[in-house]
């Protein structure tokens, strides 16, 4: 996962919902009741960590072939995704770590905390501090082939019985998923980011701290128009590979 320099933290923030779906009041013990659409209560709060889909900002390794709007309107796309999915799984809270600010692709339901300063390796630990009330899992935005199912391992009722954390490998040597069942937000700092080597890096930080460690699939991120291509396949029915798809054609 890829997610650029912010500056400056904030308190979470919840985005407004019409009348008919109500929203709990913020504040890190508090755990929202499910609003109509959403998925199921569980134990565990989900953050997804994403930056705001403007051009020239996001997206860039696909530029060429796209062009920087392009580029990003296939990482909205993936954000769209990413948030539906988390939107019908079952969760505690769901959260979204944004750099930028929240657009109309922001579905109803979700608090939005800005993204601390610092490296990446900052940037997730200060989620995960902000969420160190319970179970957290934290997703990216370059993964929009994810499913419920594909979640579903980490949100059982049982998903923390006899496991400390849970890891998603990606092909190009990163992570696409990591979740901790007490978030500790050393278990991230120093950690190398964005080269072939964080995945094993990470992960040997959290078994060298002790912790049983599970593991989800591998899958692929989007960085490169050749992962966009791969990944579209994937996930057929997609707004990311519609997206894809409408661009081919023009």
């Amino acid at each position: 996962m890829s997610v650029p320099y912010s500056r400056g933290t904030a308190a979470p923030t919840t985005i407004p919902t019409p009348p008919s779906i109500p929203t709990a009041a913020p504040g890190p013990a508090a755990a929202p009741s499910p609003s109509p659409g959403l998925g199921p209560t569980g134990p565990t709060t989900l953050l997804v960590i994403a930056k705001e889909p403007v051009p020239g900002r996001v997206k860039t390794r696909l530029t060429p072939p796209y062009s920087p709007g392009q580029a990003a309107a296939l990482a909205e796309a993936a954000l769209r995704d990413t948030l539906d999915v988390v939107s019908r799984a079952p969760a505690r809270r769901r959260v979204l770590v944004l750099d930028g600010r929240p657009g109309p692709w922001m579905p109803a339901g979700f608090e939005v905390l800005p993204q601390a300063g610092g490296g990446l390796d900052e940037r997730l630990a200060a989620a995960f501090a902000a969420h160190a009330d319970g179970p957290a899992l934290l997703v990216g935005m370059d993964t929009p082939q994810i499913t419920t199912d594909l979640l579903a391992p980490v949100l059982a009722p049982d998903a923390w019985r006899e496991c400390d954390a849970w890891f998603g490998p990606a092909r190009d040597g990163g992570f696409w998923a990591l979740g901790l069942a007490a978030p500790d937000p050393a278990l991230l700092r120093g950690v190398p980011m964005s080269t072939d080597h964080t995945g094993a890096v990470q992960r040997a930080r959290l078994t060298g701290a002790g912790l049983r460690v599970r593991d989800l699939p591998r899958l692929r991120d989007v960085d490169t128009a050749a992962d966009a291509t791969a990944v579209a396949r994937q996930a057929p029915g997609s707004r990311f590979a519609s997206r894809l798809a409408g661009f081919a054609a023009s």
